[in-house]
């Protein structure tokens, strides 16, 4: 708020116009208001308090035959702290300027706590000005310093008691269940009048934000979008701001957008001062979807992972075969206009490598990889072979583990019930807020271990065994399921399939497979005179990496390196990827799963990989 600045003083005006003329006191005055609700009451710029409190000093300054030379309002600034624009822009005219005076409304405007009063009446005593309330009689004697002391104290009990009993009323509120801040977007604070005539405050969805916060939540669960381009997508669809008297509304910025998705206000949890309470009001989002997204939140902020666009199903697996380089998509225009897309080395594009391979045409590529899941494919009568050996194993070490899930659902349940009844101790006041969040936060860790042991017990067997019985079933129908697939099923099964795929200088494919189907091609094809055929003739045309019995698939997922991601990070997994026995006799070593996006949907049978849902690896 602008202050109120008086007419220019001149040399006269200090001294008298006349010689008969006594001398012109000099006064500033100090205003404050600790709410903007006040400074805005009325719909007017200053509301009913500023204009009442500007009076009175003024009726204060005639009686002191005084003349205010400059105003200084702080309007919604709360005087528990002397860190107030308009109180240090007057202690500095003051001390710039020869005034006698300081007139306030009460002392409490001036000050709520006892040692900033007494820094502020020390730096006005220091610049020679008396401090002047208008309501009450304080002055320079003894008995108007005592006074001054009490009305100090006063005002320090005031504000300090006046806290605690809002923070009391407040952790009430929660305790009901109630909203004790400003709803967040999605959601409005309404007011209404219940039949008894009585203002009731509560909070109710925002019938047009509420659905696109829900969009937000199913849309970035499916780990095919940052929040860069959410935000995007939600400006795009019109979620705004809700507009208030002095912002209109705008759209989202992207921490704001952040803070959204990580807010658990949204599933029907209410965080205050750090401790988190069931609250009362309507979540738009499920908690089960809420838990997702906090992990998927915390595995790309781990792992920095980046989202990029893909203009061809084979960008970021082809490499050279001579150099080791990746191979970079081209296009190439003749003369008469028509572009030609070509696959070219980047080792020898930028003159990193001696290498000499020529472009290859990106026709030759795609004929290439397709062919090659023709002599991936396996028969039926093997997928029943190795489906057996599976079920076999999985049954075998299921035996005996029935009771460490009952300790551990048990064990759940303790911590749960014991989180309750501290909520509730913590309400009827038996325990304070700093014990509460420390027991809280044990029982928070408490729960993630079990529900992290139960989770990596059920991907060992249920998971685990799926997650075979998947792989299995996807290379029964490989190559007819690719070549009738569109470009981004295509680009999934190869990131899914293969590590990377090299083109050699005469234009063969040495593909890599990636875990678990090299050790599936492997075992395929280790059994029988057929098997031991079908293994000499994928010897010149796979090289077979990563292979080791003691990975399937590592921690990092099923995704391939590109440029842009350092490392795998299995972006679509809600838990980490778990860990299970191998299935196949003879390789009893530990094994790495991570049962991820199609992988993880195509459970049932006869659906294949391309038929099992939205794209997730």
């Amino acid at each position: 708020m602008t202050p109120y600045i008086a007419p220019t003083l001149t040399p006269l005006d200090a001294v008298g116009s006349g010689a008969g003329d006594k001398p012109v006191l000099l006064a500033v005055s100090y205003l404050r208001v600790s709410t903007r609700e006040q400074a805005e009451r009325g719909g007017t710029e200053e509301g009913f308090s500023i204009p009442a409190q500007r009076e009175a000093n003024h009726r204060k300054a005639d009686e002191l035959s005084a003349r205010i030379v400059r105003e200084f309002v702080d309007a919604g600034e709360s005087a528990r702290s002397a860190d107030r624009d308009g109180l240090q822009e007057m202690l500095a005219f003051i001390a710039a300027t020869r005034v006698q005076f300081c007139i306030v409304h009460k002392l409490d405007r001036l000050a709520r706590n006892r040692a900033d009063d007494v820094k502020i009446h020390e730096a006005l005593i220091n610049a020679g000005v008396t401090l002047v309330s208008a309501t009450e009689s304080i002055d320079q004697t003894p008995s108007g310093m005592l006074v001054h002391g009490i009305m100090s104290s006063i005002a320090e009990f005031y504000s300090r008691n006046l806290a605690t009993e809002v923070t009391k009323g407040l952790t009430q509120k929660v305790a009901q269940g109630g909203t004790p801040m400003r709803a967040p977007i999605g959601y409005l604070n309404v007011r209404r009048t219940d039949d008894n005539g009585r203002e009731v405050r509560t909070v109710e969805v925002d019938p047009e934000r509420a659905p696109l916060i829900t969009w937000a939540f199913e849309h970035y669960v499916t780990g095919e979008t940052s929040v860069t381009g959410l935000l995007r997508e939600l400006t795009a669809r019109g979620l705004l701001t809700v507009p208030t008297p002095k912002r209109p509304s705008k759209p989202l910025g992207k921490n704001t957008l952040y803070k959204l998705l990580t807010n658990p206000y949204y599933a029907g949890v209410i965080r205050y001062k750090g401790a988190l309470h069931p609250g009362a009001h309507e979540p738009i989002v499920e908690p089960e979807l809420f838990d997702k997204v906090q992990s998927l939140l915390r595995a790309r902020t781990a792992k920095m992972t980046r989202h990029v666009q893909h203009a061809h199903h084979l960008k970021g697996l082809l490499h050279c075969g001579t150099c080791g380089s990746r191979m970079l998509l081209d296009f190439a225009t003749n003369p008469r206009g028509t572009t030609y897309a070509y696959f070219i080395c980047s080792g020898r594009a930028a003159k990193k490598t001696n290498c000499t391979r020529r472009a290859v045409p990106v026709a030759v590529a795609e004929r290439l990889v397709a062919d090659s899941y023709a002599s991936l494919t396996i028969s039926d009568a093997t997928y029943q072979r190795l489906a057996a050996d599976v079920d076999a194993a999985f049954d075998k070490r299921n035996a005996g583990q029935d009771q460490e899930v009952a300790d551990l659902t048990a064990n759940r349940a303790r911590l749960e019930a014991e989180s309750d009844k501290l909520l509730a101790a913590h309400f009827a006041d038996a325990i304070d807020l700093t014990t509460l969040k420390r027991h809280q936060d044990r029982i928070r860790a408490g729960l993630a271990d079990v529900n992290r042991r139960l989770a990596e017990h059920s991907e060992h067997h249920t998971g685990g065994r799926a997650f075979l019985h998947d792989s299995l079933r996807l290379i029964t129908d490989a190559h007819r399921a690719y070549a009738h697939s569109g470009d981004d099923d295509r680009r999934l099964a190869n990131q899914a399939f293969y590590t990377r795929l090299d083109i050699t200088d005469d234009e063969q494919l040495r593909p890599h497979l990636a875990e678990p189907f090299a050790t599936i091609f492997r075992e395929a094809h280790d059994g029988g005179d057929e098997g031991k055929e079908a293994k000499r003739e994928h010897t010149t045309s796979f090289d077979v990496a990563c292979s080791r019995k003691t990975l399937w698939v590592d921690l990092r997922g099923l995704e391939p390196l590109t440029p842009c991601m350092p490392c795998r990070c299995a972006t679509s997994c809600a838990t980490g990827p778990s860990c299970f026995v191998s299935p196949f006799p003879g390789q009893q070593e530990k094994l790495t799963t991570g049962v991820v996006g199609r992988a993880n949907r195509a459970r049932r049978p006869g659906v294949s990989f391309w038929d099992a849902g939205t794209p997730g690896l």
